[in-house]
């Protein structure tokens, strides 16, 4: 696990630059790519003529299709269906299906449908996306149906973004499923079960960081322990998945914490069996479920071993209360 920031994660891959230099290029096709416009971006309003039509059902791949006439301009957002989730509120973690089509070009572009492709997790109006996955799913409810057209300066800027073959001037449209929401504050509630007593004991604290306590005179484990606190009914994770966790880490040899999502900002994102993380975490949490509660024990071998990291000291033992909110 490397540490940015105070935070244990790394850059995810579904935030790529797509068009802040200006030059049209993109490391990487994901059209939620982060985007800086060089213009300002216009208010959504809820329809325009003319207007794309939408086939399909929600949570499956949209058929889009173009009208004949240039686009008015204007930034549409577009409630096809509504849900009955949860109303999405600014800096809530979502999970958003796609379906894009270039307007200008009729060209269909990536969707999160395709074979291999997965949901886009992401901060509502954070403002480091497009504008038309940034804004477009605020105020909108769980398992709403959206249908965004995007001008270029709700899109990919003036730039365009050549990596999608989408050029400067483009309009795209895109339908968004909204599958989940995520508070920031959002942490795994229920009765706690009572870890072995060799093992720290955790005291759950509501909204703010759980406490950990270390049992006094049990030396530190050398082999990583895993115990599950709250039983999540989800699904498994897989390695290469992106995870949206709550955390807290405390140093075993005097029980101080070093570090905790609940201190900067919440709920975190980060990329899980790839070798981002610390070992640990990796062998952990491949394989729990969506829902969980854990308690981690780390060996210095599968944590930062002989090397200090910030406020870890060298060949620490590290444990962390984690919850697994959600796994796309």
């Amino acid at each position: 696990m490397r540490r940015i920031a105070g935070l244990l994660v790394v850059p995810l891959a579904v935030l790529l630059a797509a068009c802040s230099s200006g030059s049209g290029s993109s490391a990487g096709s994901s059209p939620s790519a982060t985007a800086v416009s060089p213009v300002a971006v216009p208010s959504p309003v809820a329809s325009a003529d003319p207007m794309p039509t939408v086939e399909g059902a929600f949570g499956s791949k949209a058929t889009i299709t173009i009208p004949a006439a240039q686009p008015s301009g204007q930034f549409v957002v577009n409630t096809v269906s509504e849900g009955s989730g949860a109303t999405v509120a600014k800096g809530d973690w979502v999970t958003v299906n796609y379906t894009a089509k270039d307007w200008t070009t009729g060209k269909d572009l990536p969707s999160s449908y395709d074979p291999g492709s997965k949901p886009q997790l992401y901060q509502a109006g954070s403002g480091g996306l497009v504008p038309a996955f940034d804004q477009s799913v605020l105020g909108k409810k769980v398992g709403s149906r959206l249908l965004v057209v995007a001008p270029p300066a709700a899109g990919f800027g003036s730039a365009g973004n050549s990596a999608l073959g989408v050029g400067k001037d483009d309009t795209v449209v895109f339908v968004l499923d909204i599958m989940q929401s995520v508070p920031q504050d959002a942490t795994i509630t229920g009765a706690l079960a009572e870890p072995p007593a060799n093992l720290p004991q955790v005291k759950d604290n509501g909204k703010a960081a759980p406490t950990i306590t270390i049992p006094a005179g049990q030396p530190a484990p050398t082999e990583l322990q895993t115990f599950v606190l709250v039983k999540g009914d989800g699904k498994e994770v897989t390695a290469g998945q992106t995870l949206l966790v709550q955390y807290t880490g405390v140093v075993w040899a005097d029980g101080k914490q070093f570090d905790s999502s609940w201190s900067h900002g919440g709920a975190q994102a980060l990329q899980v069996g790839t070798g981002s993380l610390i070992k640990g975490w990796d062998q952990a949490l491949v394989g729990q479920t969506v829902g969980s509660r854990l308690l981690l024990v780390v060996p210095p071998s599968l944590g930062y071993g002989d090397k200090a990291s910030g406020a870890i000291p060298a060949n620490s033992t590290l444990v962390f209360v984690i919850d697994i909110l959600a796994a796309v």
